[in-house]
């Protein structure tokens, strides 16, 4: 921890193809080894695979439903995707210890707004590294595509940890 002062936040440019500073904190994420353009590949990938599975499921006049009105094609549709995908596996409540007495608790806590989309992030990229398919890109589009309907293994991250938060709710007025 800094002695001195608070690290200033650094300014995130918007990602090229999307114009989206979210994409580009994605694709911050996925990058490894200092490789942008390789993470970048990976995520656009992603998004267009997961726009494909989607199209493949859901008839062509239901499309422009996800859009809710914005101007755009299948760009617009797959930000849509990224976008509700990250917000189902985006934790509301963690659980942080604290040392009270003698003892450790568990105190749940609710989860600040960057630091919420920070760990969704890394559990999207968790969970699809650990899954079976042949490429990066193909793993992070079905991993973005069962979030998307609620399930796999980052959602069950979320759920899981809101669980034990549930369960250590009685902790709650240690809160700091």
């Amino acid at each position: 921890m800094a002695r001195r002062r608070a690290a200033p936040k650094r300014e995130i440019l918007p990602d090229p193809k999307f114009g989206s500073e979210l994409v580009a904190r994605f694709v911050n994420h996925v990058m490894m080894c200092g490789k942008k353009s390789t993470a970048e590949k990976i995520v656009y990938g992603a998004l267009d695979s997961a726009f494909d599975k989607l199209k493949g499921k859901v008839k062509d006049e239901e499309l422009p439903l996800l859009e809710e009105g914005e101007a755009g094609g299948e760009g617009s549709i797959s930000l849509r995707i990224f976008k509700k995908s990250l917000d189902a596996v985006c934790p509301t409540v963690e659980v942080r210890s604290r040392r009270v007495g003698g003892s450790t608790y568990q105190v749940p806590v609710e989860v600040r707004p960057n630091r919420r989309i920070a760990l969704a992030m890394r559990w999207l990229v968790d969970a699809a590294s650990g899954r079976n398919e042949k490429t990066m890109a193909l793993r992070l589009a079905g991993e973005i595509m069962d979030a998307f309907y609620g399930r796999g293994t980052a959602v069950k991250k979320r759920e899981d940890t809101h669980r034990m938060a549930m369960a250590n709710q009685a902790f709650a007025h240690f809160r700091w």
